[in-house]
Formats: C-alpha cells, structure tokens, sequence
C-alpha cells in the first residue's frame, strides 16, 4: 500500500490529552452502535448499560499531548486514507447520485472522549461512527489491537476500519441510519439485530466500493494483496469467530455485525462492483 506523501485531510479533531465527561447516552442509533462495538470488543453490554446508568456528564478538559513518532505516521495515515475517501466519495455522490458529499471528521482521543449525540466514546469500545455529530471516533491504539487481538495483519486493515466507519456516515447522508434508527422501537432483539447485521454489512460493502475507487481517484495506491489483507480484517471481526474466541461458542440471534464469511464477501462485493447502489443488504433474503 502505497500512501506517503499523499494529501492530509482537514476533517481531523486531535483530542489526545484531553479527557471527557462520564455521560453515555445511549438513545438511538448512535448508543446502539456504541453498544454493539463495545460487545465486540469483549464487553458485557448489560454491564454498558449499568454503566450508562450511573454516568453524569462534564466538559472536556485538557490540551492535546505531544505524540511519538509511531503515532505520528499512524496519524498521517489515517489522515491520507480519510481524504482519500472523500476524493473518492465526492466523486461517487456526484455520478452515481448526483448528489454533493458532505465529508466527515475523524477525531483521534486517548482512552474515552466526548460526542454530540453519542455519549462517551471510549477505546473498550473500538472504533465507531457517532450519527449525532457525524463524526468517526478512533483511538489509534485499536490499531495495535488489529494485530495482537483480532489478527489483522498489513497496513490495509486500519484503512478497511476508516472505510468501514466512513461507511455508516454514507448511511447517515442517504437516510438509512434515521430509518432503521425510526424502526427499532417497534422490533424484537432478534429483529434489532437483523437490522444491525445489514447495517454492518453494507457498511463493509461500502469499505469495498471505495478500494475499487481509490486508485484512480485518490492518492493512494493499492494493489489485490491489500485487499486481501482487508478482507482477512473483515473476516477477523465477524460475529461467530469473536464470540467464539470469547465464550467458546456462538449466537446466530445475537449476530450484530454478520459472520466472518458475511463480512468478507459484502466487502468483496463492492471491491467487485464499485457501485455504491449494488449493495442493498436490505433486500438480501438470506440476511432476513
């Protein structure tokens, strides 16, 4: 993978050294998916939702801290893997919607941090996409995890996360996330659940529509190793394979991101397609 020297985008909050308050809301969309990442990541959420129950809220205090030279690159990636997204998506808003992207903003924090809409954001919980602010919200320490934790190896796999996140901020720009957001009262878990899985997985089809892109479009260079890697990053994140790692077995009804094999292939499928409209999990009859 091929991104020094390419362009940084702007769309970049850096919050590291800064502490945020204790309030979690977990009202919408946005708690849902904080929720679902923090379970994935090894939390119990009933112990999220004990915890959301004793937080109070305060500012965000503290300036950002000096950062290591590793830290350095990590954040210079992330910055040239979000602006490629948006050369990527600005484009494919305006040909194939005929629509104007409005970007997202990635914000970078140690350890946990205030959202608009989201509550806390903290690192137990991976990376996540507030809808209430738009924003994508990364601990870059995750990064390590990829490896060490999830076995995600190559630089490509935090690039798939970004694009995965980037991914339900498409959602939120076209109406799903309001709409399955509006329809989650009204379901069962088993059904929220669902709605969680299609979700997940047309946001790793999106992760794929932009690999097929960012070639011709961007800065960045990628080649079919790459997206191997990303689809091994996909894999490795799967409903199934965590929750066996966790308890030595699995829960299809309590699916909320699709399995190993799901991931892999909606992710393929838009690298495959590179059309943003030829992923409607939605209308696949064997996610129903």
């Amino acid at each position: 993978m091929k991104w020094q020297g390419g362009k940084k985008s702007d769309n970049f909050e850096d919050r590291r050294g800064m502490s945020g308050g204790q309030k979690l809301t977990l009202g919408g969309v946005g708690g849902i998916i904080v929720l679902i990442i923090g379970f994935l990541m090894g939390g119990d959420p009933s112990q999220l939702l004990q915890q959301a129950q004793n937080m109070t809220g305060t500012e965000q205090t503290g300036q950002p801290r000096e950062i290591s030279a590793e830290e350095a690159k990590l954040t210079d990636f992330s910055r040239i893997v979000l602006s490629s997204t948006e050369d990527v998506w600005t484009n494919l808003f305006k040909t194939q919607l005929g629509k104007n992207y409005e970007p997202t903003n990635l914000v970078v924090y140690d350890g946990g941090t205030e959202t608009n809409g989201c509550g806390i954001g903290k690192a137990s919980y991976g990376p996540f996409y507030c809808p209430g602010d738009h924003k994508i919200y990364l601990d870059l320490t995750f990064n390590q995890e990829l490896t060490t934790k999830f076995g995600a190896k190559g630089e490509f796999a935090l690039a798939y996360v970004i694009a995965h996140e980037v991914g339900h901020h498409i959602q939120q720009l076209v109406g799903l996330l309001p709409q399955t957001n509006s329809m989650r009262g009204k379901l069962s878990e088993v059904e929220n659940n669902k709605i969680s899985v299609m979700t997940e997985l047309q946001a790793d089809f999106y992760a794929g529509v932009w690999a097929h892109h960012v070639n011709k479009l961007s800065d960045i260079e990628i080649d079919y190793n790459d997206i191997l890697d990303g689809m091994a990053a996909a894999e490795a994140v799967g409903d199934d394979k965590l929750q066996t790692q966790a308890q030595g077995y699995a829960v299809p009804d309590s699916f909320t991101h699709g399995t190993s094999a799901q991931r892999r292939a909606w992710f393929k499928k838009g690298y495959d397609s590179g059309d943003m409209q030829a992923g409607n999990t939605f209308q696949d009859p064997s996610l129903k």
